[in-house]
């Protein structure tokens, strides 16, 4: 698993207790929402790049252009379209998934699923290392990867609290390396004689975001293009177990810093009873482990399964999401300081990469190895 930068814990005790008024929240949201009813329009037309990308590029740019944009009046709304409509978003496009599909997607391509999400988790703990990209960016990047881009950035952010460079440093790895797949892949897969199934696997399990990987699997042809979008909504439910395992090592960190602190402030306490309030250190809390946000997505995913979520309202239930992942992008770009930018430089993207060529190698060797090849 990838690594998890954790704040103090001193650090949210200090937060105010008492939430913004909604009418506080109100002029920071008219910000975010003009900018973002621009942004989707412009991931229609460019699908390739997409609204969330448009989204955080506009925040940013508005902010350097217009500094009182980052006043202290837009702050609650800001953090309001950064937390709430971030974890909104994840809901509404949990009802672009159907439990039908991932069966109908047969056992021959789970192998290749599990195999790249592995390489691509243990490679952003390896090579992030390697590199020192760590913390949230190394985290984001890897989950982003590993599953589905954009969308995975998201529900991963609302789970750790990821700083804003992080979230852009991993989305603009992952609009580099779609972009270079919806390009490369097509002729790659004809160059290899590769028949539509077996590139539906491979566009479906080794390209991010799902805009790419439609775009890529329809290029090579209609089949290609049915069975790489079904492998990828398939490989989005990887979000879940991956988002709860992310919460509880975020929380058993802090809980371990916690404990430190509390050892060390304790230096005139005998240390039999210091031990023994460190032995009852209160357990994890279920909504720590199962986010709300999480347990609305698999509740959407359940509502479409069921069929009591229309084929007539995919269109607009995506466009929705889409908007709402926007608008959380577009907060954290207004948010979001140049300076912060600068910092890493060119390692983030050389750890985006490593981790594209392998998994779009490894989906390949393990298709040959399972015979899908």
């Amino acid at each position: 698993m990838v690594h998890v930068e954790v704040r103090s814990p001193a650090v949210v005790e200090t937060e105010p207790a008492s939430k913004p008024h909604f009418i506080e929240r109100v002029p920071g949201l008219l910000v975010v929402l003009t900018l973002a009813a621009a942004a989707v329009p412009l991931g229609r037309l460019v699908p390739v790049i997409g609204g969330p990308v448009f989204g955080i590029v506009l925040g940013v740019l508005a902010g350097v252009l217009v500094p009182t944009l980052r006043g202290s009046w837009s702050r609650p709304g800001y953090e309001f379209a950064s937390k709430t409509l971030l974890q909104l978003s994840i809901v509404v496009l949990g009802t672009g998934l159907s439990l039908q599909q991932v069966v109908r997607v047969g056992s021959d391509s789970l192998p290749v699923m599990l195999g790249t999400l592995t390489v691509a988790l243990g490679g952003a703990w390896l090579f992030g290392r390697l590199l020192g990209v760590r913390g949230d960016t190394q985290t984001l990047i890897g989950v982003g990867t590993a599953i589905c881009g954009a969308s995975a950035i998201a529900a991963a952010t609302a789970a750790i609290g990821a700083k804003r460079s992080s979230v852009a440093y991993a989305l603009a790895t992952i609009f580099t390396f779609n972009v270079v797949a919806v390009l490369a892949f097509p002729p790659l897969g004809h160059l290899l004689g590769l028949d539509a199934q077996a590139f539906g696997l491979w566009a479906g399990t080794a390209i991010n975001d799902t805009s790419s990987v439609v775009a890529a699997g329809y290029t090579y042809s209609q089949e290609a293009g049915d069975q790489a979008l079904v492998v990828k909504l398939t490989r989005s439910l990887m979000l879940i177990p991956i988002v709860i395992g992310l919460v509880i090592l975020k929380s058993r960190r802090e809980a371990r810093t916690a404990n430190r602190l509390a050892t060390a402030n304790r230096v005139g306490a005998a240390s039999g009873e210091a031990a023994s309030a460190i032995g009852h250190a209160p357990g994890l809390p279920w909504r720590r482990m199962v986010p709300l946000f999480l347990i609305g997505f698999v509740a959407a995913a359940g509502l479409r399964s069921a069929g009591l979520v229309p084929n007539a309202w995919q269109d607009t239930l995506s466009l929705v999401g889409t908007f709402l992942i926007t608008s959380a992008l577009v907060a954290i770009g207004l948010s979001m300081r140049p300076s912060e930018l600068r910092k890493a430089g060119w390692r983030p993207l050389a750890l985006g990469a490593l981790l594209w060529m392998s998994v779009a190698l490894s989906s390949l060797g393990l298709q040959l190895l399972t015979g899908t090849l």
